[in-house]
This record gives structure tokens, C-alpha cells and sequence, in this order.
């Protein structure tokens, strides 16, 4: 019996795959600060940067924690959490310390803070150099940075978080998580939209952004940790699975005008609109969010049920990619702007190299060499393709081949 959900390695397949292009993407997005910039700028990129920057990460979230509600039960809360440590904290050190590193080296050499070298740019980096000025990310103090891999600490607090949550919601809990689960039509959309609401009137006036900087991020941990929540509550009901998929066309359609109301707002109402205008654009803001993530959920488990080579490949590929992207767009951004070539060919040859790098890197470096596999989230020896999907006992429902989410 297949008891794989390919559509869970779809959807993580995806929000990967959207991460990696939306990256691309800030390298010629007109107007937006990052590490390195083309000459080559586009407004136009706003748009649709800004349509899935309302829920491209928060849906990452919602995987994640999907991932955690396939396995829960195959492992001891505290085998789990010593497993889910290594397989998180290991690739996030080895990352800062060698992956992420060439980053703020060309974001330095950018802002005209260091001299050409990499190797003494290096030198310095593995022994907690300070940097001087604003090296990079506007510090003053400069050790060692994760960039792009932020989201490696915040998922591993929210396991550990999670999990004697977890013991609570399984045993005298239950009926909340029952509750939760049993939630049909409107208030699927509506309900999880409350604590939103919440964190947006009494969490981020205080905290206001998201500085990926973990310790004084409250307001993003109490609206990643939520989705991370609700991604493990609904992770193993199929009356909710099949409920979104009955309700997928409505929610596209609620999704597409969320969003256009949002833009509406954003454009003819005041900064400082009064309290119940404040409070309409908060609800338009999260529902929009919302919608859209459920909007992909719903699809993604509607139209992928069966499995194929390519989603297979890709499942156990992609967070590897994820891992290594970043640092190659940075890298042959910067090199390939000191060329002029244009706005067509740069960004062709922006996007080629970095799905070239990442695939060579994975391929033929990372998937071959055991010592190098642990290192990108995977395991030390790879699986055969069809590894856990005949029921076995050491696979979980929807958790493909051991790659971490």
C-alpha cells in the first residue's frame, strides 16, 4: 500500500523553488535594499514580488510544520528533538561558516569596505574578525552572519517548541486539536485569521518588521510559530485535506480579490487612517495571506497524487539547493554586472548559473560524497527512490526522502 502524500513533496518542492526564484528576483528589484545589486533594476518586479512576499515564507512555515505532525510518533519527543537539532544545526553551522561566507565578503567588496581577496576575507571570517563600519547588514561589529539560512534557527525553535505542545495536543489536548481539525468552509479561512489580528495589534507595534535576527523577532515568531502550529494540527486529517480540495476554487477566487483589495488599500487609504480603517486593512492583509496559503495547499494536494522520477529527484534535491542558491546568485550577480551586459542577458545568465550551480552542486558533489551529505540535510547514505513508499515502518506519511523541512 502507498502511503506516501505526494503532495506534501510537492508543496515543499515548491515553496523551495519560489524561494530560490524570488532571490533571483532581489537581485534587480527596483528600489529594494539586499546584499548586492544589478545595475539593471526593474519596477515592474514589485508587483508580483510583493504578491508572494505576503505568504511565500509563511507557507514554508505551514510545510514545516506539516512535516512534524507526519512523524510525530515514530520517534521519542526526545529522540526526535536530538534528530531534528542535528539535522538542522549542523547544516545552518557549516553553512555560516563556509556556504554563506562569500556573501557578505562580495556585499563588503560592494560597499567598498574591504580590498579584493577572498582567502584573507576568509582569514578573518573563520576567527571572528570585526569587520569595519557598515561591513554588511548595516552592523558595526562583524562575526559571522546566516543570510538566507535564518530560516534553519527559527524552524528548530519551533520544533523544539512544539513538541511538548505536541505531547499536550495528543493526550489531554485533544479535543482542541479536534476542534481545530473539524473546522469546515468559512471558518477554515476566518478562524486561524484571529490570532493574526491579534499579533498585528499588540505584537508588532512593538516590534514592528522582521529582522531574522532571532532573539528580538517577536512578532515573526508569533506568526511563523502560529503557521508552524497549524501545519502540524492539520498535517494527518483527511477530512481537512478534502475539505480544501472541495473548496479550491473558491478559495483562488477569494485569494484573487484579498489581494486586489489589499492593493486598493494600499494605494487610496491614508498612512494614519483612523482605527477602523487600520483594522480593515489588517484583516485584508492577513486574510490575503491566509488564503493564499491554503489556496496552494488545496491545489497542491488536488492535482498531485501520483508519484514520478522527477518529483522524487526533486524532493531530496531541493533543500541541498536551497542551502547553496543564495551564494551562487550573489556570486555571478556581482561578477557578471562588471560585464554591462544588458538587461536581458545578465538576468538569463543570472538564473542559468544559478540552476546550473545548484544542480552540478548537488549532482555531482553533495548527493555522491557521504561525508558532504550530512552537511546539506541529508542523510549520510541515500536512499533507493522507492525507499518508503510500500508502508514501511521507518517512513512516514508525507515525509520523503530524509530531507529537512
Amino acid at each position: 500500500m502507498n502511503t506516501r502524500r505526494h503532495d506534501i513533496d510537492f508543496l515543499r518542492v515548491f515553496a523551495f523553488s519560489l524561494l530560490i526564484l524570488y532571490h533571483v528576483a532581489m537581485f534587480y528589484v527596483y528600489d529594494w535594499g539586499w546584499h548586492v545589486k544589478s545595475a539593471y533594476q526593474a519596477e515592474w518586479l514589485q508587483l508580483p514580488m510583493g504578491f508572494v512576499n505576503q505568504w511565500r515564507m509563511s507557507l514554508l512555515f505551514v510545510i514545516s510544520g506539516l512535516a512534524i505532525s507526519f512523524i510525530w510518533g515514530r520517534y521519542s519527543p526526545g529522540r526526535l528533538a536530538l534528530r531534528r537539532t542535528w539535522r538542522l544545526l549542523l547544516p545552518l553551522i557549516f553553512g555560516m561558516a563556509f556556504i554563506v561566507a562569500p556573501q557578505p565578503y562580495y556585499e563588503a567588496l560592494n560597499n567598498g569596505i574591504i580590498e579584493p581577496g577572498f582567502i584573507d576575507f576568509m582569514s578573518k571570517y573563520l576567527t571572528f574578525h570585526d569587520f569595519p563600519g557598515d561591513a554588511w547588514g548595516g552592523e558595526e561589529m562583524i562575526t559571522w552572519t546566516w543570510n538566507h539560512l535564518w530560516y534553519l534557527p527559527y524552524v528548530l525553535l519551533y520544533t523544539l517548541v512544539l513538541i511538548p505542545v505536541a505531547i499536550f495536543l495528543e493526550g489531554p489536548g485533544r479535543a482542541i486539536r479536534a476542534s481545530f481539525r473539524n473546522l469546515r468552509g468559512p471558518w477554515i479561512v476566518l478562524v486561524p485569521i484571529v490570532p493574526l489580528m491579534l499579533y498585528g495589534n499588540f505584537i508588532f507595534p512593538h516590534f514592528p518588521g522582521i529582522t531574522h535576527a532571532l532573539i528580538d523577532d517577536w512578532y515573526a515568531h508569533a506568526m511563523y510559530g502560529t503557521f508552524f502550529l497549524l501545519g502540524y494540527l492539520v498535517g494527518r486529517d483527511e477530512g481537512f485535506w478534502a475539505e480544501l480540495a472541495r473548496m479550491r476554487k473558491a478559495l483562488l477566487a477569494l485569494g484573487i480579490l484579498s489581494f486586489a483589495v489589499a492593493l486598493g488599500m494600499r494605494e487610496f487609504v491614508a498612512d494614519d487612517p483612523g482605527l477602523l480603517l487600520e483594522q480593515a486593512r489588517s484583516f485584508t492583509i492577513y486574510l490575503n495571506r491566509w488564503t493564499w496559503i491554503l489556496v496552494v495547499l488545496a491545489w497542491g494536494h488536488h492535482l498531485v497524487r501520483k508519484p514520478s522520477p522527477a518529483l522524487t529527484y526533486a524532493t531530496a534535491a531541493i533543500f541541498p539547493w536551497y542551502i547553496l542558491h543564495q551564494t551562487i546568485i550573489v556570486v555571478a550577480g556581482y561578477e557578471l554586472s562588471q560585464f554591462s551586459l544588458g538587461p536581458l542577458l545578465e538576468p538569463l545568465l543570472v538564473i542559468g548559473i544559478t540552476i546550473g550551480g545548484c544542480l552540478i552542486g548537488y549532482e555531482y558533489v553533495i548527493r555522491r560524497i557521504p561525508l558532504l551529505r550530512p552537511l546539506f540535510g541529508l542523510p549520510y547514505r541515500e536512499r533507493s527512490a522507492t525507499a518508503g513508499n510500500v508502508g514501511r515502518s521507518d517512513q512516514a506519511p508525507g515525509v520523503g526522502p530524509k530531507v529537512v523541512t
